[in-house]
């Protein structure tokens, strides 16, 4: 199975567990990485759109990996969605390139499990977090696949890291 994995991290400097994860998918087998600060840096209105519904067009599996920010996906990414999913691409007449792939999301989340429930501070569970990315998996025909979520990654000791990366890397070659 082919798979293209985009990285999106407002702070990449900041980024330990995200990085960690990016370095189990450029080792992986038939995994392209696209990490989308490296190549636009913090400019969002700038994309190669045609490089990147290239990436795309030719896999059966896309990753989104990056931290939750705000209760919500980062602002470069955001703005991929925005700019790349267009219609008559990704959806409406004729719009299919993405139809039938497998959307899997890898989130880091300061905060922990707690946080993340009816009963917590946000009232809301990580699946209801990822709302805005199922929907618009599903809405153009992509196949929303089970999260891989990581919570409490502020001061995040290794062995929890190795754990991570051992999940990731198992996903990535099912």
């Amino acid at each position: 199975m082919k798979t293209l994995v985009i990285v999106s991290h407002p702070y990449p400097d900041q980024s330990h567990v995200i990085k960690s994860l990016e370095s189990v998918a450029v080792a992986a087998e038939n995994v392209t990485v696209r990490n989308l600060d490296t190549l636009y840096g913090t400019d969002i209105n700038h994309f190669d759109i045609a490089a990147e519904q290239a990436a795309c067009e030719d896999v059966d599996r896309i990753v989104f990996m990056f931290p939750i920010h705000w209760f919500n996906l980062t602002p470069m990414l955001k703005a991929y969605l925005n700019e790349v999913w267009t219609y008559g691409w990704a959806f409406g007449p004729e719009g299919n390139a993405l139809r039938d792939k497998e959307c899997l999301v890898v989130v880091s989340a300061g905060a922990s499990q707690s946080t993340y429930s009816h009963s917590g501070l946000i009232q809301s569970t990580m699946d209801e977090v990822l709302t805005p990315m199922k929907a618009s998996a599903l809405y153009i025909g992509m196949k929303y696949l089970q999260p891989l979520v990581f919570l409490d990654a502020m001061g995040v000791s290794e062995e929890r890291i190795a754990d991570l990366k051992a999940q990731l890397a198992q996903r990535l070659s099912a």
